[in-house]
């Protein structure tokens, strides 16, 4: 029975992503980021579970992608999407506008076209996990942004939206050249050749586990102090960390 304990927790996974992405469609993002913050906490402790068992499998490598392309990437292409609409809109309840120019119909409202470039956030995950499972050398480091680390960047912008509240903060990100930018750049990061340290313990000394304790330490510290905000700082450090460290060398 303890086989299945792994992937039970992996289609908890599988399920926090669906409801994240019912929540996202309906635009009530602060909720679908708080289902996907749930999809990823399974997607971390399957695989421990998974060692600690000593279960892992062939189905659940491939499970634990599957589930990731719901939560790591669909999730976040609907939720570029709905931001890419508001910027055309003007209001986070404004996700169908009839003035908007560029414009089609969609189950009678109507959607900026713009905003349909989101979805290849979705299209690099999946391609990036595609990857990832035929890769053998993505054991103690990653190629690549991991997909859970860019869903949360994604995901941190209605955050930083709703609780942050700051005028300049709230136009940059409603911006639809940032958005588009960092669409850009988010599918880029997914695919790219750059080599990351994973946050997985051989052991626990901090001559082995350095970078890994430092980051954990210094991400506690930048949530505690700048909440949602320090999502996207913590992502963007945990690459410089990564280039720092000799792409990922010894990770």
């Amino acid at each position: 029975m303890k086989s299945y304990i792994p992937n039970f927790l992996t289609l908890l996974n599988v399920l926090s992503g669906c409801i994240a992405t019912v929540f996202a469609v309906l635009n009530h993002l602060e909720w679908a980021a708080l289902f996907v913050f749930i999809g990823i906490f399974f997607d971390f402790f399957d695989g421990l579970a998974a060692r600690a068992l000593n279960v892992q499998s062939e189905i659940g490598i491939q499970l634990d992608s599957l589930a990731d392309v719901i939560t790591s990437g669909l999730v976040p292409g609907v939720v570029m999407f709905q931001l890419l609409n508001m910027s055309q809109t003007g209001g986070w309840n404004m996700p169908f506008s009839s003035e908007a120019t560029d414009t089609i119909m969609w189950y009678g409202g109507k959607v900026n076209t713009i905003s349909f470039i989101g979805f290849a956030i979705t299209m690099a995950s999946a391609y990036r996990l595609a990857k990832f499972n035929v890769d053998e050398n993505q054991v103690s480091s990653f190629v690549g942004l991991p997909t859970p680390a860019n869903a949360l960047l994604i995901l941190s912008l209605p955050m930083i939206l709703l609780y942050h509240n700051n005028e300049v903060l709230n136009n940059i990100i409603l911006n639809p050249w940032f958005l588009v930018i960092l669409t850009v750049l988010s599918s880029y990061l997914l695919n790219s050749p750059i080599k990351l340290f994973a946050l997985k313990f051989k052991n626990w000394s901090f001559k082995d586990n350095g970078i890994r304790y430092l980051f954990i330490i210094g991400s506690l510290v930048l949530l505690l102090t700048l909440r949602f905000l320090a999502i996207p700082v913590i992502v963007f450090a945990y690459i410089l960390m990564s280039l720092i460290n000799g792409s990922g060398k010894g990770a």
